[in-house]
């Protein structure tokens, strides 16, 4: 069991050093099988790439899927105008909330949680700027509308996060509204709530908006981008098929790509590109997560992981607190939230879908946690989607990082109690 601990504190520190999880996850698996007594070479070529291939096989066309879709919405100017016309509504009085909400709405359609940064970053720019806001506080902003409530809790969300648990625990994206409605509300109020309390902050000191230095890619043709209301129809649809029909993400997804190129057909000379984009960058996204998935395989093999199973099993009380420590640890190890729930659920998720059977505890609660774990401990300072949020804005962990903590890391952990106390009472 050591050599599982060495293992992931020493994932965990490569990780945050910025090396590629591709060559740093079958390093730690390495150290994690020598310790275990397992042969290098077949556990690498064996135990390691079986997880890895397994997990490409089961994911690689929802991550091409969502990627395509998400590349089509931006470069047809959907995603901004959703954006524009949402932000427009609340105004600048409510700047705030109408970079959470834009960001939000564009992420329940299931828009990659990336394309939404670099499609709200120059409208929350636009509205920081005429509230006269600190730009240090777009980054938490948009982090709160992006990688927590839509990401994780609301039930029917698209996102890779939702998607995952129902493979082990055979729920649907809808699994455990109450637990998931409660989790968001309380999400998107405290995030709010802890956001203008910063701005009141900053304004009394003096730290108002200041122009960036370099404003490359910040301006938007406005008189080029379609309807708002005609952009709507590809997120609807694919929360439609997928929640109302009942139909395969996969399904889903493909509907709201095909529907995306037919309300903006005139821009059909650049589709075959932003398909390309979409698919080419997806491989970066399934192979980083499948790399971990690799490391999980290699731990669950070791003689050690029967004790470190019986650890977390054996956490006091509810088995859902047990499920809601295993995953953020591991995503918070990774620096992912697909990532570690994968190591988690690959690892644990047998285990824990036959606890609820034996304890009448249903799947749909180990569902929920196991998403509203996941985007905790996965936005510490060495996180991919923090670090494309602050280089794009333009801004630092010093200047930005505490609102990053607090809106996407300290608040989701803080919802997943009255989550897991629901689950644990009955209430889904």
């Amino acid at each position: 069991m050591y050599g599982i601990i060495l293992g992931l504190v020493l994932l965990m520190f490569l990780a945050y050093r910025g090396y590629s999880i591709l060559w740093v996850a079958p390093v730690c698996a390495l150290v994690v099988g020598l310790t275990g007594g397992l042969n290098p070479v077949e556990m690498y070529k064996e135990t390691y790439m079986t997880g890895l291939a397994g997990y490409v096989k089961s994911w690689f066309p929802v991550f091409m899927l969502g990627a395509i879709f998400g590349n089509l919405m931006d470069y047809t100017g959907a995603a901004k105008s959703i954006a524009r016309w949402l932000t427009q509504k609340l105004g600048p009085k409510r700047a705030i909330i109408g970079v959470v909400v834009g960001c939000g709405v564009l992420t329940y359609g299931g828009i990659s949680l990336f394309v939404v940064v670099f499609v709200m970053y120059p409208l929350g720019l636009e509205l920081f700027r005429e509230a006269n806001i600190t730009r240090k506080l777009l980054p938490g902003a948009i982090a709160l509308g992006s990688f927590t409530f839509t990401m994780t809790a609301i039930p029917g969300t698209p996102q890779i996060q939702n998607i995952i648990p129902t493979n082990y625990y055979g729920t649907t994206p809808t699994a455990a509204p109450v637990m998931g409605i409660v989790a968001a509300v309380l999400m998107f109020v405290l995030g709010v709530l802890w956001l203008q309390y910063r701005e009141r902050k900053f304004t009394q000191a003096g730290d108002v908006f200041t122009e960036p230095k370099n404003r490359e890619g910040i301006e938007i043709d406005y008189s080029a981008l379609p309807n708002p209301f005609i952009s709507f129809l590809p997120l609807i649809t694919v929360v439609v098929t997928m929640n109302i029909f009942k139909l395969d993400i996969i399904v889903a997804l493909i509907s709201g790509i095909v529907l995306s190129m037919i309300i903006c057909f005139n821009k059909f000379q650049g589709f075959t590109k932003s398909i390309s984009n979409g698919a080419t960058g997806s491989m970066t996204a399934i192979l980083n997560t499948s790399a971990a998935v690799g490391f999980g395989t290699v731990v669950k093999t070791v003689p050690g992981f029967a004790t470190l199973t019986d650890v977390l099993l054996n956490v006091p009380g509810t088995p859902l607190i047990s499920e809601a420590i295993a995953v953020n640890l591991l995503a918070g190890a990774t620096g992912s939230a697909s990532g570690g729930m994968s190591i988690a659920l690959e690892a644990l998720g047998e285990k824990y879908l036959q606890i609820a059977l034996e304890t009448g505890i249903s799947p749909e609660a180990f569902h929920r946690i196991a998403s509203l774990a996941s985007g905790g401990l996965d936005t510490l300072p060495h996180n991919g989607a923090v670090l494309t949020l602050l280089a794009v804005t333009g801004l630092t962990h010093k200047d930005s990082y505490i609102d990053v903590m607090m809106t996407s890391l300290v608040l989701p952990i803080v919802a997943s109690i009255p989550a897991i106390i629901l689950g644990s009472i009955g209430i889904y």
